[in-house]
């Protein structure tokens, strides 16, 4: 009869492990460490907690070692800084001297109705919007990840989203005054108005990265539409949105078929300033001479210029457009969609 194996079970780490020693504090404890946790954070831990309901003791000895081995680590000087910090400024200048001080120094932090939104679902914070200014729309989108962003807009009146993402290309700074009013929109009731700098949202990259979540049919018609409102920042969205990086999401047979009508003396300068992996990409979709020529004269030409580097990405990057637009290649696009 063959020897019994004694199995001892995996380790857990990440959120399951993080997840068991959460099960072990009592719920206050529990409450007070999940209210300094991001909401994608909870959510990962709440489901993780529910996966470790019957772990083993063992299992729960691993996480705790594992724990502790990381505790040792590190050091407590971040934790409770922010307190540690004005007690220390309070005794040593006095409680209105280091109120002074710490007006200067203290990091700008926020805990608005703003914030809260990233609690919410997509169809929540669109409802919540959708009667109000495209401006307002246009501020709160821009507090968003670009996913989440891209979702609210979509469900948002159709006649608005074209002006909403103009409006976040050229939003520019949203002073904390601003902010303010909106938060008390929001929340319908008083706000104290906090002084202080504006706050940096929004632009054409905001907004290329919330266009680049659309569904192609809608990026299609906001695009179209910005472009009668405004050429020049309908064309940088678009730039935005499939920069020359974006090639290595191509598959081989489109990359290939565009990479067969780009100039090689275009294609030397442009992967001068590319990133290996992308090099490689282009490279593997050539013939294994025409890649050795290319890269051989890389590296005799030397140092080049980056604005003519950013030129010969540009013009490749045009060609790929105008061949995708004829649809010769597809450039690849969100999920199944492509373009």
């Amino acid at each position: 009869m063959p020897e019994a194996v004694s199995v001892t079970p995996s380790a857990l780490k990440g959120s399951a492990a993080a997840a068991v020693l959460l099960m072990l504090f009592n719920e206050d404890e529990a409450a007070q460490i999940l209210s300094r946790l991001e909401p994608e954070e909870v959510r990962q831990l709440g489901n993780a907690m529910y996966d470790v309901a019957d772990v083993e003791v063992d299992e729960v000895n691993q996480a705790l070692d594992h724990f502790v081995t990381k505790a040792k680590k590190r050091t407590t000087i971040g934790y409770g800084a922010t307190q540690h910090i004005r007690g220390a400024m309070t005794k040593a200048l006095g409680e209105e001297r280091a109120e002074t001080i710490l007006a200067r120094i203290t990091p700008p932090t926020r805990s608005t109705q703003l914030e809260m939104l990233k609690w919410m679902d997509a169809k929540e914070i669109g409802a919540l919007i959708e009667a109000e200014h495209p401006q307002i729309m246009a501020i709160v989108l821009a507090h968003l990840e670009a996913p989440v962003a891209a979702d609210v807009l979509q469900l948002l009146p159709a006649e608005y989203q074209e002006e909403i993402v103009y409006r976040i290309a050229t939003l520019g700074p949203v002073s904390n005054e601003a902010l303010d009013d909106l938060e008390q929109l929001l929340m319908r009731g008083p706000a104290t108005k906090k002084q202080g700098a504006a706050s940096q949202r929004g632009g054409t990259v905001e907004a290329a990265a919330i266009m680049n979540n659309v569904r192609k049919d809608n990026e299609q018609r906001i695009i179209k539409a910005l472009a009668k409102r405004d050429k020049m920042i309908a064309q940088t969205i678009e730039e935005e949105m499939f920069v020359f990086d974006n090639l290595i999401d191509m598959d081989d047979k489109n990359l290939g078929t565009l990479m067969r009508t780009v100039d090689s003396q275009v294609l030397v300068v442009a992967l001068k300033g590319a990133n290996e992996v992308l090099k490689a990409k282009i490279f593997a979709c050539m013939s294994a001479r025409a890649a050795q020529a290319i890269a051989d004269e890389i590296e005799e030409r030397g140092p080049i210029r980056l604005a003519e580097v950013i030129d010969a990405q540009k013009l490749i990057i045009g060609t790929a457009r105008r061949m995708a637009d004829a649809g010769t290649i597809m450039l690849g696009g969100k999920g199944n969609d492509f373009v």
